[in-house]
Parts: structure tokens; C-alpha cells; sequence
């Protein structure tokens, strides 16, 4: 048996991905487990598009842990009410 779900495995492990600021076009380093960063160019912020696992299982909580799970529940929550 596995000792964690395989698909929280980038939010436990974070994995460094570079996105492009949508503002000045400058490369923005984010962590699989940022909810966003600032731009170091021009200061936007920029939001990590996480959809994973932690949104809908039930032991998400137990899985990534407290901490995580609520960063992730609340932006998702903030999402559903624009």
C-alpha cells in the first residue's frame, strides 16, 4: 500500500516550474505548491492554476496536510464566488 496518493505527489514534493508575467512578459519562478508569486520584473501578481486531488478527496487533509489543504481550499473557494 501506498504511503501517500501519487496525485499530491507535487504538492508534498515541490516541483519548480518558470510561467511567463502576463503584465510585462518577464519569467516568474512559481513552486507546485504556490498559490501565486509576485513578479520580481513589474510586481504582478501571478497565480498558480492548481487543480489536483486536494479539491474533491476526502482525505485530502490527512494527505498534504492542514496548512496546504486550507491555502488550497480557500483559493478555490475565492474562485467560485467572482
Amino acid at each position: 500500500m501506498l504511503d501517500h496518493c501519487p496525485g499530491a505527489a507535487n504538492l508534498r514534493t515541490p516541483m519548480l516550474s518558470i510561467k511567463k508575467c502576463p503584465q510585462c512578459g518577464g519569467e516568474v519562478e512559481i513552486f507546485s505548491n504556490d498559490i501565486s508569486v509576485k513578479c520580481s520584473t513589474c510586481g504582478f501578481v501571478v497565480y498558480n492554476d492548481i487543480e489536483s486531488c486536494v479539491q474533491w478527496c476526502r482525505n485530502a487533509k490527512e494527505c498534504v496536510g492542514e496548512e496546504m489543504y486550507n491555502r488550497i481550499m480557500a483559493r478555490k473557494n475565492a474562485k467560485a464566488q467572482k
